[in-house]
């Protein structure tokens, strides 16, 4: 998803952009959140029908608690794929085709309710299936919206996203418990088949804008995957909402992989007060993200994770001693206004922490940690319920989560909120002799920077050089080091390896201005008129590999 063309109605003035309501200023968001709320509303829907179903088809907690984890396991074991499948392919084209899939999948799913032969295993499959299916959308639909609204209507995009999400979850679990009830089973499986018709329609009327041609291949998959994991493991910001995110979501699971069970077990319990505790956790999360903005005025991202934390593990110990409608509603409210307040602050901390070129990658690494811990925890809570009960899993799972919250405060939210992370283009094209066969896929590639460092800088230098080591990896190296010269004491020579020459050259294409900013930090202790001397190394093509090393070649 891109942004539309540029004008005053599309850019508003930075104090109505700030504006809670500003994304809805840009058509292409519009249309699209409102085909998501659409879709979601049906996803819900079907989420309700497939918990219900379970139960009814096997009642233990183990196998109920199994659906939530066949929805969300999928996630975490192809969001990397999905990840840099986006990054390197047409968003829109993926996400129609994948979209035309699920439809095809539920519709099966809706049919085979309706005739009476759904079986548990069955059910886990299709279940599974469907959960690949928006394993491989998520990347592709989080990563394009900070295309879609300027920079500073980033925050309340993400926030209206999760706003929708919650629009739907306050409305779908209400229309499928009543139509479960009032017509059939199979209702809440149609009507998600049918919504997936306002996603591919909307698809369709999108026309993003084409950036710029790309004059290198795209990367190699599996090679594109390692370079995602390399970007993350360098990346402060990245890393510290990844650890926040799980010391939230293993123990904050346990909340919905348990929610049906304790709907079914409470007085007059049965699937229409199900739909109406998700309708209430719902408007809990709609009334939050109202709320987040004059919030977020008075209090950092860092707290509201804290204190959205302590209010969900409330909800939790509150649903855990529900025995009444009357006592699990207020819990389920605020299990729904906590919610909101952790999950959109995590989402904002990680967008703003991603350049472009890896977002969806990125993003694709927050949702495995984001959907592991809820289809781990979802099958660990299903079976500390099934050895003790569901109570008592609720009030471990609560405890959890308070304690998790020192444990994590060390990792700072929001750390790329200051970062300028749009392209430096400030790397000089590297020189290539006419008579030298540089083609994308030779490599290894050896790049190395001569720098001359005065005696007394040199500690300060290596430090400025510990930070560039980040910078480097982050870009697609893959190893990295600084040396000094025996000879002469004041030359040191940093050094790093990317797997190819097309790798090396998208490494330009890369580097932000943050990266510039702290390679311009480094350089500052070069002594010399001129700039650090740059060269590079290209490993010796295959055929002159295996002259090299066979006896007598040469003769």
């Amino acid at each position: 998803m891109t942004a539309t063309s540029p004008s005053s109605a599309d850019h508003p003035s930075p104090s109505t952009a700030r504006s809670a309501w500003s994304p809805f200023r840009h058509r292409a968001f519009a249309l699209l959140w409102t085909a998501t709320l659409i879709s979601s509303i049906g996803t819900w829907m079907h989420d309700v029908g497939a918990g219900w179903l379970m139960t009814t088809l096997n009642p233990s907690p183990a196998i109920v608690s199994l659906v939530q984890a066949a929805t969300t396991a999928p996630i975490f074991l192809f969001a990397l794929f999905a990840g840099a499948l986006a990054d390197r392919v047409n968003k829109r084209r993926l996400l129609l085709t994948v979209s035309l899939v699920l439809t095809g999948i539920t519709s099966a799913m809706a049919i085979l309710t309706a005739a009476g032969a759904m079986t548990p295993a069955l059910l886990l499959a299709l279940t599974f299936a469907i959960g690949t299916g928006a394993a491989l959308m998520a990347p592709a639909w989080q990563s394009v919206v900070p295309s879609l609204v300027p920079r500073e209507s980033l925050q309340p995009a993400i926030a209206i996203n999760s706003m929708g999400v919650n629009i739907s979850r306050a409305i779908g679990p209400a229309i499928a418990g009543f139509l479960i009830s009032a017509v059939a089973l199979s209702a809440p499986f149609v009507i998600n088949a049918v919504s997936y018709l306002a996603i591919i329609a909307a698809l369709l009327l999108w026309k993003p804008e084409t950036g710029p041609a790309r004059t290198l291949p795209p990367e190699p998959l599996f090679g594109a995957m390692a370079t995602g994991l390399r970007h993350a493991s360098r990346n402060s910001a990245l890393k510290a909402t990844l650890l926040r995110s799980f010391g939230f979501f293993t123990f904050a699971s346990a909340y919905w992989a348990l929610l049906p069970l304790v709907a079914r077990g409470i007085e007059g319990g049965g699937a229409e007060i199900y739909g109406v505790l998700l309708t209430a956790i719902g408007g809990g999360a709609v009334a939050g993200a109202l709320a987040l903005p004059s919030i977020r005025q008075r209090f950092d991202a860092n707290r509201l994770v804290a204190a959205g934390t302590l209010i969900t593990a409330a909800a939790m110990a509150l649903l855990g001693l529900a025995t009444s409608v009357a006592m699990a509603l207020p819990a389920s409210v605020l299990g729904g206004v906590g919610w909101i307040m952790v999950l959109t602050s995590l989402n904002v901390s990680a967008q703003t922490a991603l350049p472009n070129w890896v977002r969806a990658r990125g993003l694709a690494i927050t949702l495995m940690v984001f959907f592991g811990c809820m289809s781990a925890g979802s099958a660990i809570w299903g079976q500390v319920a099934t050895a003790t009960s569901i109570p008592t899993a609720l009030l471990i799972a609560a405890a959890g989560a308070v304690i998790a919250i020192p444990l994590t405060w060390r990792a700072k939210l929001g750390q790329g909120e200051a970062l300028d992370l749009t392209p430096a283009m400030s790397w000089p094209e590297p020189v290539v002799s006419q008579a030298m066969d540089a083609a994308h896929d030779r490599g290894p590639v050896l790049v190395t920077i001569r720098y001359r460092i005065d005696a007394g800088d040199a500690e300060a230098f290596l430090s400025a050089m510990n930070e560039l080591a980040g910078e480097r990896y982050r870009d697609g190296a893959h190893d990295w080091g600084v040396y000094q010269d025996a000879a002469e004491p004041d030359a040191w020579i940093e050094w790093f390896f990317l797997p190819s020459w097309a790798e090396h050259l998208r490494q330009h294409e890369r580097a932000t201005k943050h990266d510039h900013d702290i390679h311009a930090r480094a350089v500052e202790f070069h002594r010399g008129a001129e700039t650090p001397e740059v060269s590079h190394f290209l490993a010796p093509l295959r055929s002159a590999r295996t002259i090299s090393k066979t006896p007598g070649s040469a003769a």
